[in-house]
């Protein structure tokens, strides 16, 4: 007989989607839910709801199908320079403007990965502050300053 095998990486992500799902759509269920033609204000986070739960499901119906490779060691690296990146760009761009904060934003998120170095870095910021700019405040016309009053001389 064969043993039973699974994927644990896809087990816990699809049981934490479906049960985020099921949180969300019991809690949506308090406010009015309408019809698809007459909407009340329950009825978008319902079926968003619904279709993350379904998602979930899917992926726990795949991990029971397929062996899975082994947890890996949780990333501190990444967690340690990715996650506190949006957040410096939040508190920052006001005051620094949005070039110097992207440029930062993007070095810090840069270190998340071990085998970056600081030149390698620096283009890499630079040049994702440059697309940035020109994307951004030229092409699109969005009204912020590049330069903001903490830099200016």
């Amino acid at each position: 007989m064969k043993s039973l095998s699974f994927d644990t990486t896809n087990v816990i992500c699809g049981a934490l989607l479906a049960a985020t799902g099921a949180f969300f759509a019991y809690q949506s269920l308090e406010l009015e839910i309408g019809t698809a033609l007459r909407m009340g204000p329950g009825y978008f986070p319902l079926v968003l709801s619904g279709i993350l739960v379904l998602l979930g499901l899917i992926i726990l119906v795949q991990a029971v199908r397929v062996q899975g490779e082994p947890i890996e060691p949780f990333a501190w690296r990444g967690m340690l320079f990715i996650l506190p990146a949006p957040v410096f760009f939040g508190l920052t761009v006001r005051g620094l403007g949005f070039a110097p904060a992207i440029f930062l934003t993007a070095l810090i998120a840069c270190f998340a990965s071990s085998r970056m170095n600081v030149l390698m870095a620096l283009v890499l910021s630079l040049v994702l502050t440059v697309f940035s700019v020109a994307v951004f405040s030229y092409g699109l016309g969005l009204p912020f300053e590049r330069f903001g009053p903490w830099v200016r001389f």
